[in-house]
Order: C-alpha cells, then structure tokens, then sequence
C-alpha cells in the first residue's frame, strides 16, 4: 500500500507543471482575485494636471510671467510652492492656485541678465527647484533642478504700434548720429559657426567664447578682453569667484598646469576676439552654474597693442606668454601682475583704476569705448561620482547603498542555490520512484 502511494505522489509530481498559474482550480474553490487589491488610488485631476506643460515663460513689454505646474516632474506628486524660486535673487511666487505656481517680475528684477546680439535683446534667469528636507534624513525623493529661462526682444522693431517717427530729419541719419558702440559676448559651438545653448556642459568640456562689437560705420577699431571673471551670481563682487582673464588681457586661467584655455590666433576680425577656456565649478557648491562677466574695450586698429590693450595666452611648450598680435614684450608683465603704467596710472581718476573696473570711457565722440557684458548661466551636468547616487533630475526613486546592494545579491544568490539543490533532489526522486514502480508493476 505505502509503496502503492508513493507511485502515485510521483504520478502527480511529474504531472505537475511549476510554470503554469491557471486561478481555474482557485475558481472552483469559490477563490476570485480582487481586481483593486493591489491598485494605487488616482487623483482624478492628476491626469489632467501632467498633460499641461511644465513651465510656461510669458515675455511681455516689461515683464515676464513664469507659470509653474506643480506636478513639476510629471510623477503626481506636486512640488511645494515655498521649495520653488525666480533668478539668483531668488524671487518668490507672486501668486500660486492648487495646480500652479506664478512668478511675475520685471525683465531686470531677480538677478536676471541681459544679452545684445546684433538683432535681439535677450533677457535671461533660472527657475530654482530646491526641495525641502524630508522627515527622514536617510532617504531622498527629490534632487534640486535649475530651469533656464530667456525672454527674446528682436532690436529693430517698435516695442509699442503705431509709433511717431521724425519728419524733421533722415531716420538713417539720426541712427548715424546717435550710433553707440554694441558690445556682446556669445558662447559658440565647437566650429565657431553658430551660438549653443549654455546647458549640457560637463567637466572637461570646453567653453568657446566670442566677443564682438557692432562698429557699423564707425571708424575701424579693434577689440580686446580686458579682464573676465567666474562667479555665481552676475555680480564679480560676489564670493566665491574666478579670474579668468586679468591684468589688462593677460588669460591667467591658462596658467595653471591643468588646462589649455587660450586665445584663438589669429582674429577672424579686428572687431572680435576669441577664446576658449576649459570647463570647471566652484568647489562645495552643488548649483552648478556659473556666470562670466567680461570687461570689453576697443582701441583704433591702426594703434599698435602695448601693455595695457593686449591679448596674451601662455604658451606651455615654450614657458612663455605670447600675444595674438603685437610683440612680446607687451606680455611680460602677465607673470608679474603689473600690467599698468605709472604715466597713466597718475593721470586715471582713482574711481577709474583697478579692480573697481565699474567706469565707462568714452572716444572723442563721446560713444561708449568699453563695458561689462555677462554671458550666463552656464548650466554644467551633474555626474554622479559614488555608486547609489542618482542623476540629477530623477524624482520618486530611492537607490540602494552599496552594502545593501551586496547583501541583496547574496541573498538572492543564496535561495537560487537552494532552489536549485532542492529541484535537483525532487528530480532523482522522482526517478528512483519511477524505476521502483516499474520493477512492482512487472
């Protein structure tokens, strides 16, 4: 009888199919599964709410309006109003409703930047997404975001309609008349063809700047970079900061041992100036952005270079400094750091000399001969730099530390081992009771 039973259980085991999850015989047994035992409970505006998009920039006369989704990230989960701010000033909302958050402000409020192109006025900010603490400091649901936003205002059309022009005199003429000196600063591709976005940068990547300025039917003039500094806000005044280029055009981030930064030689005009510098960021600070503020000057192109209108790279091959046009001896004084003379020194007003740098000269016209101009922010990607942290931008998701990680892979690595031994002996089981069977059955 015992052995009778055991041919039997070892009928049904090699009958048995361990792959087949068929719920009929659960169904006879008047089991039925719970369709909503597992379901998450939907917000029924929820759909509705991420369809929409998530930032909406309004550029108007003398202001933007920046509306702000809540389900900033598309997941359900709405961002807290106060976690959300405008520009480096960090302007809060000027209202807010359950599905967003409004930003108003004046298109120079909030630390915003202005760049000039040769047909555009372009205005400049960041939306800030810097979440807050959550109740257990173990665990993170969200990282911080910066969202560039720009405002574009073409330069040859009228703000207001209908606009009241001068019958007295040529409308060409009096722009001749009033001409004024246009100074830019551009970030470029790698080929220099066209103008890139200032995100997407990572560490080891190369900034191409080009500076320029508009002479239309000026005289000719050439260009110089007389200084360039890294910050986080549009202010060089503020801490921490970066020179990159100083004592009276000399590229002193160039210097150091790590990098290539340098002019580009020759010039593709007397009226630009190129160069490139190699990416970084501010230790410690986990923005990620930075913003150059240049000082721009012009002198007349037949005005050979000296040593306070110069551009000098260091040439690490030969040790030395080297001008893109001039002789070298006007880059001298870059190793020292004195770069003035004290002829000109004794004749500039005190407010007029270095580093104050906050003046404007003026030709013999009386157009502006130089200025500051800011390019930024530039946006570097963040790169995740340990195992278990995640990529900026990625919301509702907790990563593992990596001795959880390990211990979780031997436990697993551990039942499939056990698994597979106990498969093992079911199946010589079944074997012996089969041949047992079949020695009973003759």
């Amino acid at each position: 009888l015992i052995l009778a039973l055991l041919c039997w259980a070892a009928g049904e085991v090699a009958a048995y199919t361990p792959w087949d999850f068929s719920w009929a015989d659960l169904a006879s047994r008047g089991v039925q599964a719970d369709p909503h035992a597992w379901s998450w409970l939907e917000d029924p505006h929820s759909r509705s709410i991420s369809s929409n998009q998530p930032v909406l920039v309004q550029c108007q006369e003398a202001q933007l309006v920046v509306t702000v989704n809540r389900d900033l990230f598309g997941t359900g989960r709405l961002v807290n109003a106060a976690d959300l701010t405008l520009g480096p000033a960090a302007c809060k909302h000027s209202s807010l409703n359950q599905n967003s958050v409004i930003f108003t402000a004046g298109l120079h409020e909030c630390g915003s930047v202005v760049q000039i192109t040769s047909d555009s006025l372009i205005y400049r900010t960041l939306l800030n997404y810097d979440p807050s603490p959550a109740s257990n400091p173990v665990i993170i649901r969200s990282n911080p975001a910066v969202i560039p936003i720009e405002c574009h205002y073409p330069r040859r059309e009228n703000v207001s309609s209908n606009a009241i022009r001068p019958t007295w005199a040529p409308f060409s003429s009096m722009l001749s008349a009033e001409e004024r000196l246009v100074f830019s600063l551009r970030l470029m591709n790698e080929d220099w063809s066209a103008e890139r976005p200032f995100t997407g940068f990572q560490l080891g990547d190369v900034l191409n700047i080009q500076a320029e300025v508009g002479t239309e039917s000026h005289v000719p003039l050439r260009l110089f970079v007389d200084s360039c500094v890294a910050a986080l806000s549009p202010s060089t005044d503020s801490s921490p900061h970066y020179s990159i280029i100083d004592f009276n055009g000399c590229l002193v981030d160039g210097r150091s041992d790590d990098t290539s930064s340098a002019f580009i030689t020759p010039r593709p005009r007397e009226d630009m100036l190129r160069f490139r510098i190699d990416v970084f960021r501010f230790a410690g600070d986990t923005r990620n952005l930075i913003y150059i503020t240049c000082h721009l000057k012009v002198t007349p192109a037949e005005q050979p270079p000296d040593p306070l209108n110069k551009a000098c790279s260091f040439n690490k091959a030969r040790n030395t400094w080297a001008p893109v046009e001039g002789t070298r001896d006007i880059c001298s004084c870059c190793e020292t750091g004195n770069c003035e003379s004290p002829a000109l020194s004794r004749r500039l007003n005190p407010l007029e000399r270095w580093p104050g740098r906050r003046f404007r000269r003026h030709d013999a016209k009386g157009k502006q001969a130089e200025a500051d101009v800011v390019i930024g922010p530039v946006l570097l990607s963040r790169v995740p730099d340990a195992v278990g942290e995640q990529q900026e931008g990625g919301h509702g998701e907790v990563t593992a530390m990596p001795g959880i990680e390990m211990w979780l892979i031997g436990v697993v690595a551990g039942v499939g081992l056990a698994a597979a031994v106990g498969l093992a002996a079911v199946g010589l089981a079944v074997t012996v009771g089969r041949r047992r069977c079949a020695r009973v059955s003759a």
